[in-house]
């Protein structure tokens, strides 16, 4: 099945050796390593990745799922997106590997395809940890952790944080240099892909499209305007945000939720409108 799976955003299969009960696959080179090497226990001479990398990172493996969900034939479920399997070419060009746990997508008038667990603990969607059902939506609940990943500079599960703060979904911690505006609206799509019921997340089209947006968006840290915010560089929204990350780990919290309301909000809006257009006065589909 992987030969017949092409896009830029998931890994090449050159070819394969077979010797008895040996194995091996062959696959391109990327020279970067994984995401996760990039952001989680950096060493102090590694910078870590800026706000443009980190959103291009995303949009690229959101449109490497996209292809996998509606391009291929029948959709095929990747099952373990993490940061791990997240690798990165020169210029930081990400793509998907390992496919030891893809499966095709139900067929029929079935919803789901039932397997036993074998995700990565912190990143299975509910419906899946708790009953083995498998969709589509199961991946865009693992994207969003992952994203969540890519925003926060935290790790989905970190047993050294206090009790209530090991869980990323459940927390996160928001510092390093971003734009107020897309830093909202990162959170926002974010938790809509994380809702704990399949059917509230968004498709990974939407998701594409909403990315694509923020990735086109260069954020300069030295800049005071950006994102169409004015004066002191952060609108109303993001003042609030601003505000909250000063107050501390409950008002980390707070921007959370508060991100989680506008993005419940806009998918409310999106699915109310089938002639939705994209609008980049605000950078969103109205």
């Amino acid at each position: 099945m992987l030969s017949l799976l092409h896009h830029p955003n998931l890994m090449s299969l050159i070819g394969y050796c077979a010797d008895g009960d040996r194995r091996l696959l062959v696959y391109e080179v990327m020279p970067f390593g994984s995401l996760e090497d990039h952001l989680f226990d950096l060493p102090p001479d590694k910078e870590p990745l800026d706000w443009n990398t980190r959103m291009t990172i995303a949009a690229g493996a959101a449109k490497g799922l996209e292809y996998l969900h509606d391009k291929a034939i029948p959709p095929v479920i990747y099952g373990d997106f993490k940061s791990s399997n997240i690798l990165l070419d020169e210029g930081f060009h990400p793509k998907l590997s390992d496919f030891g746990l893809v499966k095709l997508g139900p067929v029929g008038d079935k919803s789901h395809v039932s397997t036993r667990v074998m995700g990565t603990y912190g990143y299975c969607a509910p419906e899946y940890a708790m009953m083995g059902h498998l969709t589509v939506k199961s991946d865009v609940y693992s994207f969003g952790v992952v994203f969540l990943e890519l925003i926060m500079g935290q790790k989905a599960i970190n047993s050294s944080r206090p009790h209530g703060e090991q869980n990323l979904v459940t927390w996160g911690s928001l510092q390093g240099h971003h734009p107020m505006r897309g830093l909202y609206q990162a959170l926002a799509v974010a938790s809509m892909c994380i809702q704990e019921q399949a059917v509230a997340r968004p498709l990974i089209g939407d998701v594409v499209t909403a990315l694509s947006y923020l990735a086109n968006q260069a954020y300069d840290p030295n800049i005071a305007s950006n994102y169409g915010n004015k004066g002191s560089g952060v609108d109303e929204r993001g003042s609030k945000i601003l505000r909250n990350e000063d107050a501390g780990g409950s008002g980390r919290s707070r921007a959370v939720v508060e991100a989680k309301m506008w993005g419940e909000n806009w998918r409310e809006k999106r699915w109310q409108s089938a002639q939705g257009s994209f609008d980049g006065s605000n950078g969103w589909l109205s």
